[in-house]
C-alpha cells in the first residue's frame, strides 16, 4: 500500500486526507440524520396528552427541546402556546430554520471532497504525462523503464481521486434527500401540533 501511495506521488497526500474527511462525515452524518433520532414518532401526540391532562410544565418542554431537532421546533411552539396561531408558527419557523442549518451540517464539505477530488486526480494525470514527456525529451523512447514512473503516477492519481469522488458524491446526494424528506416530516408535525392547541384540527 505505501509502494501504491509512493508510485502516486505528492499529489495522494492531499487524496488521502480527502478521503478520511469525506469516511468521517459519512458516518457522522449517518449516526446524526437516523429518522427516530430526528423526528421520533407519537412525539406530538404525547406532548398533546400531557396538555390536555394539564401536566405540560417547564421541565417537560425543556426534557423535549433536548431529545430531538423535531423537538426543538415543537418546544419554540410550546413557549409561545398562550399566543396566537401565526406567533406560534414564527417561532417555530425561526428554530426550525436554525434545525435545518443543522442537519445539512458538513454536507458542503462533502460536496466540495466530491469535486475536487477528480481534479487533484486529474492534475497528477497531468504532472505525471510531463515527467513521461520530460523523460521521452532526455532517453528517447527506447526504455519503457524510464517512462514507467510518469504513467504509472498519472493512473494511480486519476484512480485514487475517482475512487474518493464517487462515493463521496452519491453520499452527498443521499444525505441531501434525507434532509429534505425529514424537513417535510417535521414541518408536518409541527403544524399539527400548531393547530390542534389553536383548536383548528381534530385531537383523535
Amino acid at each position: 500500500m505505501f509502494e501504491l501511495v509512493k508510485s502516486g506521488g505528492w499529489l495522494m497526500l492531499p487524496l488521502i486526507a480527502c478521503s478520511v474527511v469525506a469516511l468521517a462525515i459519512i458516518i457522522e452524518r449517518l449516526w446524526a440524520l437516523r429518522s427516530q433520532r430526528v423526528a421520533p414518532e407519537n412525539l406530538v401526540a404525547q406532548i398533546w396528552q400531557m396538555y390536555s391532562q394539564g401536566k405540560l410544565t417547564s421541565g417537560h418542554i425543556t426534557a423535549v427541546k433536548e431529545k430531538s431537532p423535531l423537538g426543538r421546533m415543537l418546544a419554540a411552539g410550546l413557549l409561545n402556546r398562550e399566543h396566537s396561531r401565526e406567533v406560534m408558527k414564527e417561532s417555530i419557523e425561526e428554530v426550525g430554520r436554525q434545525v435545518v442549518h443543522d442537519l445539512e451540517r458538513y454536507l458542503n464539505t462533502l460536496g466540495t471532497i466530491a469535486s475536487i477530488a477528480p481534479l487533484l486526480g486529474l492534475l497528477g494525470t497531468v504532472i505525471g504525462m510531463i515527467k513521461v514527456f520530460a523523460a521521452i525529451t532526455i532517453a528517447g523512447v527506447g526504455n519503457p523503464a524510464v517512462l514507467a514512473g510518469g504513467i504509472s503516477e498519472a493512473l494511480i492519481t486519476t484512480a485514487t481521486g475517482l475512487s474518493v469522488a464517487i462515493p463521496s458524491l452519491m453520499f452527498h446526494r443521499y444525505f441531501s434527500g434525507k434532509v429534505e424528506k425529514l424537513v417535510v416530516v417535521m414541518e408536518e408535525q409541527a403544524l399539527k401540533m400548531v393547530e390542534v392547541m389553536q383548536g383548528e384540527r381534530e385531537r383523535g
